[in-house]
C-alpha cells in the first residue's frame, strides 16, 4: 500500500498529522507557491519537536535553475535534520548543470528527491539522469493548483509509466498535486512509494488554510478502503479456477 505524505507548515500542524499516524511529514509554506519552502530555523524546530518520530521532508523553495542557488540552498537544508530535501525542477531551464552539482551532495547521503510538475509536460526520460546521479526518489506533482488534482492533467497511463519507470532505476516514488479522496481508488493499483496531501486535509480544502482533523480522517479512511478493496479484489482474482 502507498504511503500517506502530509504536508505541513508549523510545529502544531506536525503533531495534529502525527496524531493520525501519517508515513511521512513534508515541511512546506503553500502560500509561497507550489514547493513554497519554511524558513530553515522554522524547519530546525519542528525537526526537533517531532524527535524522528516520523520521516520529515522538506522543499527548498520555487527556486530558478541555477546551479548554485539550488546547491546553497539544499545545503541549508540539509543542516536542519531532515532526512528528505525535495528539490522543483521547473520546466523553460537548463537542469543538467544543477543535476551534476547536486550529484556532489548525494555523495555525502544527503537523500534529494526531485520534483517534475504533471500539467507542465515533463520529460520523463530524466528519471534516469536523476538515478545516475544519486537522487533517492522522484515525484510528480502539480504547478498550478487551479487546474485541477494529478488524475485531471495527467493520464493513468502515464503516471502509471511514471511510476514504473522510477521503480526500474530503484527510486523512491511519490504522486501529489491536489489531490482528492476521490483520486485515491485510481492511484493506490499503481503502487506509489507514497501519495501527498496538502489541500484536502485543510479547512474547505483549501492549502493556505490549517489542517482539519476531519479532513484528515476522511483521506486516511479513504486510503484504509481504497487498500482493503483493493486486496480482496487481488484475493478474488487469484481464487478463480
Amino acid at each position: 500500500m502507498s504511503r500517506m505524505l502530509a504536508s505541513v507548515n508549523s510545529l502544531e500542524e506536525a503533531i495534529i498529522a502525527l496524531q493520525f499516524d501519517v508515513d511521512i511529514i513534508d515541511l512546506k509554506q503553500p502560500a509561497l507557491g507550489a514547493l513554497g519552502a519554511l524558513q530553515t530555523q522554522q524547519v530546525q524546530t519542528i525537526v526537533t519537536g517531532l524527535q524522528q518520530v516520523k520521516p520529515v521532508s522538506a522543499t527548498i523553495g520555487d527556486l530558478p535553475m541555477q546551479a548554485d542557488v539550488i546547491f546553497d540552498a539544499v545545503n541549508k537544508m540539509a543542516d536542519t535534520g531532515v532526512d528528505y530535501i525535495k528539490i522543483g525542477f521547473f520546466p523553460g531551464q537548463d537542469w543538467n548543470k544543477v543535476i551534476r552539482k547536486l550529484a556532489t551532495l548525494t555523495q555525502d547521503s544527503i537523500q534529494l528527491i526531485a520534483v517534475l510538475f504533471a500539467d507542465q509536460q515533463p520529460d520523463l526520460n530524466n528519471i534516469k539522469q536523476f538515478a545516475e546521479a544519486g537522487f533517492t526518489g522522484i515525484m510528480l506533482d502539480t504547478m498550478n493548483k487551479t487546474n485541477g488534482s494529478l488524475t485531471q492533467v495527467m493520464p493513468l497511463a502515464t503516471l502509471q509509466h511514471f511510476v514504473q519507470t522510477a521503480k526500474h532505476y530503484q527510486l523512491l516514488c511519490g504522486l501529489a498535486g491536489s489531490l482528492r479522496a476521490v483520486d485515491i481508488p485510481s492511484l493506490l493499483p499503481l503502487q506509489a512509494d507514497y501519495l501527498g496531501f496538502r489541500g484536502a486535509l485543510c479547512e474547505q480544502h483549501s492549502r493556505t488554510a490549517s489542517l482539519d482533523p476531519i479532513a484528515m480522517q476522511n483521506i486516511k479512511t479513504a486510503l484504509a478502503l481504497a487498500d482493503e478493496y483493493q486486496q480482496s479484489f487481488a484475493y478474488a482474482h487469484d481464487s478463480q479456477p
